[in-house]
Formats: structure tokens, C-alpha cells, sequence
């Protein structure tokens, strides 16, 4: 795992895997190496009235019917459609499941204008094909043929960004359950086991891209994963995230609470700026989404770490958020400028503290950019 730029769910949390499965007692669908209960338990987390004999941690922070609505999905015969707004935590969501219902969640095929059918079904190693002609050897099946043939769950990111053909094989896929291969004679079907699925995901900005045909959608079960408001939901995703960060390098610096603070009042503050205005224009082109937020925290604690005295301060923190969230030019510097000046000016007079830094640092980096 140590020379893994990012190791999958799987491997990252083998040790806690292994362990809930040796104690795992209850039933367990189709090949699943886990049961539903302790899908939902390495998703969510442990309590104290599950009489574990360890904690398991939670990886997921949302809405405990979200995720057992998508594990009865995935024990049915029908696909499953994570959608909502961007950075919702929706992949993660897929991964966390995939590495627990089937210990693998690297069957993933991400979608794109120029995902083709091949990418879902099967292609040609064209060498084997010249030198033996083509057979099951030279075929090289798609991620989601490989998650049939082994009876496990298949992924498949931004489906709503791939073409209307691409989108209309994966209605074969998921209503037959099998993929023909006519070019070969023999053992020309491969069939999907037991216990193969679908997780997709799509962004709800994304309608209007490749819509989503009548027939695909009534193949898939849809759970909408929405945005993160609650303050202290929010605020244990990004310090989970953010421990994490400091593991995987090795950072020895502290995040003050204050600065957290400061941090989700901002976007909670450009969230409600968003809902309230007109028109595109008097709106940052970002999502302001949580994973967002996290992005904005790990700039700034990194900056600190490399080019700072090793501490986070209101100012560093002000001058992410501004990186971060300026996309446009001028349009979002204009917004950031009018949220400096209308609401963290008078903040930073009437409660001083980590906000006279950050009124500070914010101003400088708006500068810097205009």
C-alpha cells in the first residue's frame, strides 16, 4: 500500500475487511463476502448497540437510508444511480461498496464523449487476433464483462456523459444480463454470475449533456445523494478527509477548530449568496460543494506545511478559499470581492479573531488575481 499513490477501499481497509467478515454471521446475498448489515457497519461506521468487539470507523457522513437503499438495490437484479450535485461524495460512496460487497472496486469504467461500446463489452488484442485469428484469448473484456464473468460489482462514472449508443448497450447489459459476441463461433455468450450489479453515478448539472433515455432509467434504481448542509455532518467529512491527508504525508500540523469554523461559515455564507441570486453571473462558477471545501483545506494545510511555518493561519486559509473558488475572470473575483467587503469586513469588526486574518489574507489574493 505504501507505493500507492491512492490505494482502492479494498486495500486501504483490507485489516477491518477481513475482521468484519470472520465475524460476519448473518446472510449473505448471491457471492457477496459480506452481509448487507456489515456493508452498512464498514460504510457508516459502528455503534455501540452493534456489540462489536471493536470500532469499526465511519468513511461515509450522510443519511443511513441513502446507503441502505443502495445496498437492497444491489441485492435485487437492478442497476443502482448514485446522482447529485458534484462532490457529494457519490464515487466514494461506490467504491466504499464495491470494496465491501465484492473486494474489488477497480472495475470502473468512466464515462466520456468518447466512451465507446467497446469500453462496456469487450475489444481485440489486434496482435493475438493477426497471429491466431479471434478467440476468447484475444478478447479483452470491458471492466463491466469482467464484474459479469465474476459475478461482482462493475462501475461506471459519469454515465450521464457518455453518448446515447454507449447508453443504450448498457440497457442489453443490465435487462438480459449477458453480452454476445458474434465475431466467434464458439463460447460466444458470456453470461453474468450471480451477484453481478451496476453502480452508476451522474451529476444532476449535468442534465441536458446525454440525457438519460425512458428505458435505461427504468433499469436503474435512483438514490439522490444531496448537498451537505448540516454543520456538523460537514464539519467530520472534511476532518476525516483532512486526518487523512496528514497520514498519507506525514504532516505533523494541527487544524485549529476556529479555522474550521471559518471555513464552513464561508461556504455556508456563499451557499446562501447562490440560492439568493439572479442569474448565473452573480454566482461562483464552483458547486461549493463539501469535497470542495475539503480541496480549499488541503491546499492551505499543504502550503503551510511546504511554504509556511508549519501552522495553519486565517490568512493562508483566506488565500486558498480564494484560489480555490475564482474559476472566472472577472465575474467570480467580482462576487469574492463583494463577499469580502459586504460580509467578512463586518464580521471581522464585530468578532475579530481568525476572521481579522482571513478579511486579510482574502483581500491580498483577490488582488493578487484582479
Amino acid at each position: 500500500m505504501s507505493d500507492m499513490l491512492r490505494a482502492p477501499a479494498e486495500v486501504k481497509y483490507a485489516e477491518e475487511l477481513d475482521w468484519l467478515e470472520s465475524v460476519d454471521d448473518g446472510p449473505k446475498p448471491f457471492s457477496w463476502r459480506l452481509s448487507p448489515k456489515m456493508v452498512r457497519l464498514f460504510v457508516l461506521g459502528s455503534e455501540r448497540a452493534d456489540g462489536l468487539e471493536r470500532e469499526i470507523a465511519p468513511k461515509w457522513f450522510g443519511d443511513r437510508s441513502f446507503v441502505e437503499r443502495s445496498i437492497v438495490t444491489l441485492a435485487s437484479d437492478r442497476g443502482l444511480l448514485l446522482i447529485g450535485d458534484p462532490g457529494t461524495g457519490k464515487s466514494w460512496l461506490a467504491e466504499l461498496l464495491s470494496a465491501a460487497i465484492s473486494r474489488n472496486s477497480t472495475l470502473v469504467v468512466q464515462g466520456t464523449a468518447g466512451t465507446t461500446e467497446d469500453h462496456i463489452k469487450y475489444s481485440w488484442n489486434v496482435s493475438m487476433v493477426i497471429a491466431k485469428g479471434q478467440s476468447r484469448a484475444s478478447m479483452i473484456p470491458s471492466p463491466i464483462m469482467t464484474a459479469m464473468e465474476a459475478g461482482v460489482i462493475g462501475r461506471f462514472e459519469e454515465l450521464t456523459r457518455s453518448t446515447s449508443d454507449v447508453q443504450d448497450a448498457l440497457i442489453s447489459i443490465l435487462s438480459e444480463k449477458y453480452v454476445s459476441i458474434p465475431e466467434l463461433d464458439d463460447d460466444n455468450i458470456v453470461f453474468a454470475k450471480p451477484g453481478f450489479s451496476i453502480i452508476a453515478t451522474a451529476n444532476s448539472r449535468d442534465r441536458g449533456v446525454n440525457d438519460l433515455s425512458s428505458a435505461l432509467k427504468r433499469r436503474f434504481n435512483f438514490v439522490r445523494i444531496p448537498v451537505v448542509t448540516n454543520k456538523k455532518s460537514e464539519a467530520e467529512i472534511v476532518r476525516f478527509r483532512t486526518e487523512e491527508l496528514l497520514r498519507r504525508h506525514n504532516i505533523e500540523l494541527e487544524v485549529p477548530p476556529t479555522l474550521l469554523d471559518v471555513l464552513l461559515q464561508s461556504f455556508a455564507d456563499l451557499r446562501a449568496a447562490a440560492a439568493a441570486a439572479g442569474s448565473d453571473d452573480e454566482r461562483l462558477e464552483s458547486a461549493l460543494s463539501t469535497a470542495e471545501q475539503i480541496g480549499v483545506l488541503e491546499d492551505a494545510i499543504l502550503h503551510s506545511n511546504f511554504f509556511g511555518a508549519r501552522a495553519l493561519t486565517s490568512e493562508t486559509l483566506a488565500s486558498s478559499l480564494v484560489g480555490s473558488l475564482a474559476r472566472r475572470s472577472p465575474e467570480d473575483l467580482a462576487i469574492l470581492n463583494k463577499y469580502w467587503h459586504g460580509v467578512i469586513e463586518p464580521r471581522s469588526r464585530e468578532q475579530s479573531g481568525e476572521w481579522d486574518g482571513f478579511l486579510s489574507g482574502g483581500r491580498k489574493a483577490i488582488a493578487t488575481l484582479s
